[in-house]
This record gives C-alpha cells, sequence and structure tokens, in this order.
C-alpha cells in the first residue's frame, strides 16, 4: 500500500497547487486524475481495453494536445515501470519470439533514419512509430491478465456506435462516403473489418437469444457501416474474412436440417434484395470498377486504381534507388510530390494533395526503409500469424473448441488487419500493435495450458 499512499499525496499535493494558482478550476481534474491512476495501478488491463476502445474515436481528440488515450497511455507506462521496479511484475512475460523481426527492423529503422533525406519527416515518422512499439510492450506485461471476450465486447460496441453515426449523419461522411470519426474512410473500413470476425464470435457465443440477437444487431450495423465507406477493399476483405469463418465451422454443417435450410433460404431471398436497394449507387459502381483491373488500371475510367498504380511505380523507382536502406522514413511524400501523377491526381485540389503516402505499408515499408528492413517488417506479422495458427492447432488438439473458435476469430481479424495494410499506410496503428503482442499471449498460453492443468 505504500506505492499507491505515495501516488496519493503527489497529487494530493498537485491540487492544492492549482487550487492556490491561477487556474483553480483544473483541481477537479486532478482529483478525476488520482481516480484513474488509482484504478489503472490495480487493474492495468483496464487502461488497455480503454485505448482499444478509442480507437475508433481519435477523430474526437485530434485537435487536443492531450487526449483520452494519451492520457492512458502515459499512465500505463509510469505504472508499469514502477510495478516492474518493484518486482510487482515479472521480467519473464516480456519474452517474445516477435523481439528478434522486430529487434532486426528498428535496427535497419534506424539506419535508414540517420541516413534520411529529411530527418524532420523521419523523426515525425519515428514518433508515430514509437506509439506502436509501447503499446506493443504494455500489451506483453498486462496481455495475460486480459479478458478476451470482454476485448471482443468493447470492440465491437465502439466500432458499432461509430458505424450509428456514419450511417445517420453528414457529419461523420467525407464526400458522401462514411468515414466515422477518422480522416479517411478506408481506415474506417479497416476497424470494420477487424471488428466484424469479433462480432460474430459474439453471435455464436450468445448464452442467450437475447444475446445472439443484440450483437446479431451489432453486426448488421457492422455491415451497414462497410457498405457506406464504399471501401473497395474492405469488401474484399470482409468477404475473405466469412469465407475462413465458414471454413472454420464447416464441421457443423451437417446439423443443419431441411427446415433450417428453407428458413436460412428465405432469408437471403429478402436480405439480397434489400441489400441491394440500399446499397449506394456510388459503391456499386465502384465495385463494377474493378472489372477493368484485368485490362490495367487507366485514371480515366477510375481515377482511385489509377492513383494507387502510381503510387507502385513511384514505389518501385525508390526501391531500385535505394534498395538496402531506402530514402527514409516518411519519405515517400517527397518522392511522389515532383512527378506528373501528383499533379494530374490533384487537379483542382489543394496542394497538400500533391503529398501523398503510399496507401500502402508494404510498399511504403521496403522503398522508405530498404528491402531488408521491409522483409523484417513482413516476417515479424507473419510470425504473429503463425502464432495463433500454432495456438489454435494446440487447443485443437486438447479438443478444446471453445479456444480454437477464439483464435480462429482473432486469427482472422489480425489477418484482416495485414490484408488492409496493402490499402493504407498504417504502420503505427494501435489495433496492428496490440494484436502482434496477443499473439505471443495467446500463444504462450497454449504452450503452458498443459501445466497450468496438471497444477493442484
Amino acid at each position: 500500500m505504500i506505492v499507491p499512499l505515495s501516488i496519493v499525496s503527489l497529487l494530493a499535493l498537485v491540487c492544492l497547487a492549482l487550487l492556490a494558482s491561477p487556474y483553480p478550476f483544473l483541481a477537479p481534474g486532478a482529483v478525476l486524475g488520482l481516480v484513474g491512476v488509482a484504478v489503472l495501478y490495480r487493474r492495468p488491463v483496464w487502461g488497455l481495453l480503454g485505448i482499444a476502445a478509442l480507437v475508433p474515436f481519435e477523430g474526437l481528440f485530434k485537435d487536443n494536445a492531450f487526449s483520452g488515450t494519451k492520457f492512458l497511455g502515459l499512465a500505463l507506462v509510469l505504472i508499469l515501470m514502477l510495478q516492474l521496479a518493484l518486482r510487482q511484475i515479472p521480467e519473464t512475460r516480456l519474452r517474445s519470439n516477435i523481439w528478434r523481426p522486430l529487434v532486426g527492423f528498428m535496427m535497419l529503422y534506424g539506419l535508414s533514419l540517420l541516413l534520411s533525406e529529411n530527418m524532420d519527416l523521419s523523426l515525425t515518422h519515428f514518433r508515430d512509430l514509437g506509439v506502436g512499439l509501447v503499446l506493443f510492450v504494455i500489451t506483453l506485461l498486462i496481455g495475460r491478465e486480459l479478458n478476451l471476450d470482454l476485448f471482443c465486447r468493447v470492440v465491437t460496441l465502439s466500432v458499432a456506435t461509430t458505424c450509428v453515426m456514419a450511417m445517420f449523419s453528414a457529419r461523420y461522411q467525407e464526400q458522401g462516403r462514411a468515414s466515422g470519426l477518422l480522416a479517411d474512410p478506408n481506415v474506417f473500413a479497416l476497424l470494420i473489418a477487424f471488428t466484424v470476425p469479433l462480432a460474430l464470435l459474439l453471435v455464436m457465443r450468445g448464452p442467450s437469444l437475447l444475446h445472439r440477437l443484440f450483437w446479431g444487431g451489432c453486426f448488421i450495423l457492422l455491415l451497414g457501416g462497410m457498405t457506406k465507406t464504399e471501401s473497395r477493399s474492405g469488401l474484399v476483405v470482409l468477404m475473405l474474412s466469412l469465407m475462413i469463418g465458414l471454413y472454420h465451422y464447416r464441421a457443423q454443417l451437417p446439423r443443419v436440417r431441411p427446415r433450417h435450410l428453407g428458413f436460412a433460404m428465405l432469408g437471403l431471398a429478402i436480405l439480397i434484395p434489400v441489400a441491394i436497394a440500399v446499397m449506394p449507387d456510388g459503391y456499386v459502381a465502384r465495385i463494377q470498377s474493378l472489372s477493368i483491373l484485368s485490362n490495367g488500371a487507366r485514371a480515366h475510367q477510375d481515377e482511385s486504381l489509377g492513383r494507387r498504380a502510381s503510387y507502385i511505380v513511384v514505389g518501385s523507382q525508390m526501391i531500385r534507388e535505394n534498395p538496402v536502406l531506402g530514402s527514409g522514413p516518411g519519405t515517400f511524400p517527397l518522392h511522389y510530390a515532383p512527378t506528373g501523377y501528383a499533379k494530374a491526381f490533384s487537379a483542382n485540389r489543394k496542394l497538400g494533395d500533391l503529398y501523398r503516402r503510399a496507401h500502402n505499408t508494404y510498399l511504403e515499408i521496403f522503398s522508405e526503409i530498404g528491402i531488408p528492413g521491409g522483409l523484417m517488417f513482413v516476417g515479424m506479422l507473419g510470425l504473429g500469424l503463425y502464432n495463433l495458427w500454432h495456438a489454435r492447432r494446440l487447443w485443437l488438439a486438447r479438443r478444446d473448441w471453445a479456444q480454437a473458435d477464439l483464435l480462429t476469430h482473432l486469427g482472422t481479424s489480425f489477418l484482416s488487419l495485414m490484408l488492409f495494410l496493402m490499402f493504407l499506410s498504417a504502420p503505427n496503428h494501435k489495433l496492428l500493435w496490440i494484436m502482434l503482442a496477443l499473439t505471443s499471449v495467446l500463444r504462450y498460453d497454449a504452450e503452458q495450458a498443459p501445466s497450468r492443468e496438471a497444477r493442484p
């Protein structure tokens, strides 16, 4: 109890100082901070849940120097450092097979940073990536206390809430496309694609019909939100996730009776026409435009596909010019802006549109950090996916179907993140680094389960 009392004393002094300062109205905030720190000290995992829940609402805090997410992150860092120093958390929790590729990637990243063409851009990129690295360490330390069912509920509710806001309010739309509280509709689509497998898990695990109906409603909201984003990449990733789910539950198909099949066909007969009727015309046109890929993307046929093709051309040239260490983190826009592609796709737009990111995390990493660094990054994500597959195989060998189902849905969500990185520049996405650390935690739990069961 010595540490909590010291924290109370410190914040009490802060409150007294604020009351005596020209800003006494800040004193209640210090009291709330005291309560928050005390709760996080007892339950640090609640802070991790809070960070995951606030990811869809980051747009609310973009103009604030100190947001709720930053408060939770800073408080967790200080609390966990203190608990490590007091040996309340064993250092062995930091062990992970992800460290080897991650350390290799960061070493190459550091060399590329030192030789960067623009140090200011590279330092900004490093600062953003540092947030993900901190979350990776935090999740390793407290991930074993994380209630994964609660994690699924929190993420599903937060993303479904933003879907409601985006579907029924033009304020949360970008040029007619739903973006929620985020700046890019595709980033919003990434969150939805990540959450859909989690929502389906809650539907399957619902303890009662009422629970299953509630989570089924959230699932429908997620599908509606995906439709409003008009994201073609989101639709592709979503369909792949549903196919993985069908393959995983294929053993349960023989349990379907003819009467169940009849109800399913009736539901599809109603759902498909309704979905087509409510689907925006622009989304249908965007989906149909994918047919031109067989003949090559042309800007006059589809500007978005043409622009993405130009990113590949510029990124490939950057890789040829600097294959080992790249041009420096965050420098892709500097190479893209002087090209004719930037001018062609920025007609009648503001000057800032000339400086565009690659909208492909893998292409961006390979072109900015170099081929060795890119391979380390891809290997790191691939190892994370293997961790989930290995853990699922262990649970299946023990005939623990509930844990195997959980690993399948979490693995599908992580795979959705990995696939979406081909359409977005998001190497610092918070959920990516949280899930990357969770893969090590879940594999460790699966491997240690027999010894735990053997304990009296």
